[in-house]
C-alpha cells in the first residue's frame, strides 16, 4: 500500500514540476522566456543591417549625385566657352559700315538651305550703321526680298531656303545682279559691297572654254561695279543643274565668279569643284578679308 501512495506521490510532483517549468509568467517578465529572447536577438540583427544598407546606399546616392552635377557644370563651362569664342571669332571687329547686298541663286543645291543660319549670324555681325539688302536670283527677274535697311536683324529674317529647281533658274545670274547693283546710292555713305551666293555659271551665250569668264554680261557687271564702287564677293555652290554633273561647267562657274572678285576689289571662295561644303569657312575667311579692306583709319 505504502508503495502505490509512494508511486502516486511520485507522479503528482513530476507533472507539477512540468507544468511549472512550461510556463512561468513572472520568470518570462523577469527573465524573458528562452524562445522570445532568441526571436528579439533575430529581429535586431535584421534592424541593424537593414540601417546599415540604408546608410551605404544613401552615400552612394550622394557620390553620384554629385559626381553627376560636376559633369553638367563642366558642360556647361565648356559650352558657355564654346559660345564665346565663336562670338569673338566671328565678330567684325572695328570695320567700317556697309551698304551690303546678299544675294542667293534660287536654283543651288538644297543643301545651301542649311546655310541660313550662319548667313543670319553674319548679317548680324556687321558694325552698327550697315543697311542689308536681301535678293534671290531667279528665273524672270530679280527677287528683292528685303530692301537696304539698316535693321540687321529684319534683313536676317527675311532669308529663305532656295527654291532648288531646275524651275527657279535664272537666265543667267550676272544679268540680276547687274539690276541689284543699280540699288546702290551712286555715291556717298557707306562703303559698298556685295556677297554673291552661286555656281557663277552663265551658258546664255554657249557653252565652251573661249565663253568662261569672258560673256557679255559678265562684263556689264565688272563696269557696273567698278562704276559704282563696289566690291563684289562670292561663295560658290553647285545648282541642281550642269555645275552638280559636270566637272567642265563647275569650272567655268568658279572662273567667272574669280574674275568679278578679282576686278571689283572683292575676293572668291570656294573649295574644288565637287560636291558641297559648309560656308563655315567661307564666313571666316570672308571676315578676314573685311577686317583687312574696310577697318577704320586710328
Amino acid at each position: 500500500m505504502f508503495r502505490g501512495f509512494e508511486a502516486n506521490l511520485s507522479d503528482h510532483q513530476g507533472q507539477s514540476k512540468l507544468t511549472q517549468s512550461a510556463s512561468n509568467p513572472i520568470q518570462d517578465v523577469l527573465f524573458g522566456h528562452p524562445y522570445l529572447e532568441v526571436g528579439h536577438l533575430k529581429t535586431q540583427e535584421f534592424l541593424d543591417s537593414l540601417e546599415r544598407l540604408k546608410t551605404m546606399y544613401y552615400r552612394k546616392f550622394v557620390s553620384l549625385l554629385v559626381a553627376t552635377m560636376f559633369v553638367i557644370g563642366s558642360v556647361g563651362l565648356t559650352s558657355a566657352k564654346s559660345v564665346s569664342t565663336r562670338n569673338d571669332r566671328h565678330r567684325l571687329q572695328g570695320i567700317e559700315p556697309l551698304d551690303l547686298a546678299v544675294l542667293i541663286q534660287d536654283d543651288l543645291v538644297s543643301q545651301v538651305s542649311n546655310e541660313l543660319g550662319v548667313t543670319r549670324e553674319f548679317i548680324n555681325s556687321l558694325p552698327g550703321g550697315s543697311r542689308v539688302m536681301v535678293g534671290y536670283i531667279t528665273a524672270g527677274a530679280l527677287q528683292v526680298r528685303q530692301p537696304f535697311t539698316s535693321d540687321l536683324d529684319k534683313a536676317a529674317r527675311s532669308l529663305r531656303m532656295p527654291v532648288s529647281s531646275i524651275s527657279s533658274a535664272p537666265y543667267n545670274p550676272y544679268v540680276e545682279v547687274l539690276e541689284a547693283l543699280k540699288k546702290f546710292q551712286s555715291s556717298g555713305g557707306n562703303a559698298k559691297a556685295v556677297l554673291l551666293v552661286s555656281d557663277g555659271l552663265d551658258i546664255s551665250r554657249g557653252f565652251d572654254s573661249t565663253a568662261a569668264g569672258q560673256t557679255l554680261d559678265l562684263e556689264r557687271v565688272i563696269k557696273e561695279a567698278q562704276r559704282r564702287n563696289v566690291s563684289v564677293f562670292s561663295f560658290y555652290a553647285p545648282s541642281v543643274g550642269l555645275t552638280s554633273r559636270s566637272h567642265l561647267a563647275a569650272s567655268y562657274g568658279q572662273s567667272s565668279l574669280n574674275r568679278l572678285a578679282d576686278e571689283t576689289g572683292g575676293k572668291a571662295f570656294f573649295q574644288g569643284i565637287t560636291g558641297f561644303v559648309t560656308f563655315d569657312s567661307y564666313f571666316d575667311r570672308l571676315r578676314e578679308a573685311l577686317n583687312r579692306q574696310y577697318a577704320k583709319a586710328s
